[in-house]
């Protein structure tokens, strides 16, 4: 389905699960995913809640802008959506880039989630998540997103991933490649990372419930990184998986969904 912003572009937004459930989970993507991303999760979480997948601007089906969009922007793309949609109480779930974008909307826009669960995200950049950035955009520049998802990968997924994988590298390099988005896209996208800064202090007036999910093995995000955000949001709680890298709805999708479920309940009973 397709939702018009203000500025005309169509933003791509999928419903899934029970329609009847009293509570919804609104997933944001990581950079180069799309709803796609959230298939593994469907089938369990679908039984008890209302699930809305999107696709933010310059990821899989949406509109591409003209101008890159900021964090913030982006934000207010999916308030425009929420706005529109008719949601019982919302759980906002955004991994790694969709997470930096929810961080903005738990701060914005508290009226429409009452919780939060971020995973695998940055509240604040360092030398070493830059220079893998860096990495990322030179491989996309000289080979496309075919060599960008070489040099990616090893980032991106668990050591563990690697030494035991749920899909075969091979067939995961298949798959996405022949998603290939459009390295313009991608280049709109990162900017939104480059123009981000440390985000910690707004933290601090997040009013709701969030949940923190980083892995252990993650060294783009690191429990650091979460351990920072929850120790700034006033109601956040801590969630570190070992074995587990960057790509948690890939890596773990069983335990992802089973703290999902856990939290919110929690959530649900607290309201």
């Amino acid at each position: 389905m397709k939702h018009t912003l203000p500025d005309g572009l169509q933003l791509y937004y999928e419903l899934h699960g029970n329609p009847d459930a009293s509570q919804a989970l609104v997933f944001l993507n990581g950079l180069s995913q799309s709803t796609a991303a959230w298939a593994g999760l469907l089938p369990a979480l679908g039984k008890d809640y209302r699930l809305v997948l999107v696709d933010l601007l310059f990821q899989g089906q949406s509109d591409a802008a003209p101008e890159h969009r900021s964090f913030e922007g982006h934000a207010a793309d999916l308030a425009s959506l929420l706005q529109a949609l008719t949601l019982p109480e919302t759980v906002l779930v955004g991994i790694s880039y969709g997470g930096a974008v929810a961080q903005r909307f738990l701060v914005n826009y508290p009226e429409l989630a009452q919780a939060g669960a971020l995973l695998s995200t940055f509240p604040y950049k360092d030398a070493f998540f830059d220079a893998i950035g860096y990495s990322w955009e030179a491989a996309l520049k000289a080979g496309g997103y075919p060599l960008m998802l070489d040099v990616m990968l090893p980032t991106v997924l668990g050591r563990s991933y690697f030494l035991n994988p749920i899909i075969s590298i091979a067939d995961l390099k298949n798959s996405k490649s022949s998603q290939s988005p459009a390295p313009e896209n991608i280049l709109k996208l990162t900017q939104a990372t480059k123009e981000s800064g440390n985000y910690l202090e707004e933290l601090r007036k997040v009013p709701v419930p969030v949940l923190v999910v980083h892995g252990e093995e993650d060294p783009l995000c690191t429990v650091e990184m979460g351990r920072a955000m929850c120790e700034a949001i006033p109601q956040a709680s801590l969630e570190t998986l070992s074995g587990v890298g960057h790509t948690l709805n890939l890596e773990c999708i069983p335990r992802l969904t089973q703290l999902l479920d856990e939290f919110a309940a929690r959530v649900r009973q607290e309201v």
